[in-house]
């Protein structure tokens, strides 16, 4: 009948139910044997009875996982305790804590009809010792059944209640449990992204770069000369090191604008891309440090350094221009190159599962919109804008 573990309070209110029936079993043999009654013998004999039985039930763990055993043990108990109203008028208190076993032991739809039975059995063993009729021997056993069943009734939606609310804890507490770690698997994945994109956009681009100078190399040397060999074996440990650089997952630090402000690190990156003529420009006036957070300069560096390499990789061009604008609310980079353009709808991903994603998600993540124009044959556009961050008025 109880899957779970004792409680100390159900516990108690067990023992206090032992004691309640064994010690009216055992007033209702004293009472006999000093009022001399003429069946003070069989008191006596029933009342050991009914607690051989009583204790041979309690200590049967079928009684209280099987509603039929219980109901069987109930039976016997119950005949039992007949025997005792027959021959002792004291036998009428044992039907309170009887009361209580039906309703424990029992479903309702037949712990009801039980407690009724008993309060019966109860009126009619009085009535048959007491030659006055009195109210008191219909409204004793019939009040003492009712509080029982409202007793019992309301523990148990106390109990369900209280259920309830150790399930919801336990849901609550698992569900905490899953968003920490949802919310751990979030922040590894963020971070890892974050690091990929590090690595292509500085790493992977500068390996990319050594490979085509080394290329542009090898095809200005003579057939046969002795450093065509040492230019091959150097773009295959470029291409090696290439390759070992996407699987590094470390922080990464932006050297170009420890030097110095992000237009300075713009026009140094111009300088070093190899290809194309790629100049420099800025209109507007130079925000500080304290209107142009660090993140914002680390995104727009990244975001020109993705953009070139993609325009010495793929556009083809001889001509590109970074423009770096400062606006009243916003800051915009744009990236222009003349080369064979792209249709950006159907453009791929990029190598290494980085390129104009990874541009675009930069812009989004810091609120500002990403861009591309671009068409066969009529070259490329990218445009970034973000919102600069309003100022703290002191």
């Amino acid at each position: 009948m109880e899957s779970r573990p004792l409680t100390p309070v159900t516990r108690v209110l067990r023992l206090c139910l032992h004691a309640l029936l064994l010690g009216l079993l055992a007033l209702a043999s004293a009472r006999a044997l000093a009022d001399a009654a003429p069946r003070a013998g069989w008191v006596v004999a029933v009342c050991v009875l009914t607690a051989a039985g009583y204790a041979a039930g309690v200590r049967t763990p079928a009684v209280r996982r099987s509603t039929r055993a219980a109901a069987l043990w109930l039976t016997a108990l119950g005949a039992a305790w007949a025997g005792l109203l027959v021959v002792s008028p004291d036998g009428l208190w044992i039907a309170f804590p009887l009361y209580f076993l039906q309703l424990h032991l029992l479903p309702l739809r037949w712990s009801l009809p039980a407690v009724a039975v008993t309060a019966c059995a109860a009126i009619g063993g009085f009535l048959a010792h007491s030659p006055a009729v009195t109210p008191g021997a219909f409204l004793g056993p019939l009040l003492g059944g009712a509080v029982a069943v409202a007793t019992v009734l309301g523990y148990q939606a106390l109990y369900r209640e209280s259920e309830r609310r150790r399930e919801l804890i336990e849901e609550l507490i698992a569900t905490r449990a899953e968003l920490a770690a949802a919310e751990r698997s979030a922040g590894i994945l963020a971070e890892r992204e974050r690091l990929a994109r590090e690595i292509h956009d500085t790493l992977a681009q500068g390996l990319s770069s050594i490979q085509l100078l080394l290329r542009a190399a090898e095809r200005t040397l003579p057939e046969g000369a002795p450093a065509v060999v040492h230019i091959a074996r150097a773009r295959e440990a470029a291409q090696e090191n290439l390759a070992e650089a996407r699987r590094f997952v470390r922080a990464l630090t932006p050297p170009d604008l420890e030097h110095g402000s992000l237009a300075a690190a713009l026009e140094r990156l111009c300088v070093s891309v190899p290809g194309p003529r790629v100049r420099f420009s800025m209109s507007g006036p130079v925000r500080p440090a304290a209107e142009l957070p660090t993140p914002y300069e680390v995104a727009l560096l990244r975001i020109a350094q993705s953009a070139l390499a993609n325009v010495v990789r793929h556009a083809g061009a001889g001509r590109a221009e970074i423009t770096l604008t400062f606006m009243d609310a916003s800051v915009t980079l744009d990236i222009v190159d003349d080369g064979k353009g792209f249709d950006p709808g159907s453009a791929p991903a990029g190598e290494g599962g980085f390129g104009l994603p990874a541009m675009r998600s930069r812009a989004e993540s810091l609120g500002g919109i990403f861009t591309v124009e671009s068409a066969p044959g009529q070259g490329t556009a990218v445009a970034v804008t973000l919102p600069l961050p309003l100022p703290v008025e002191v």
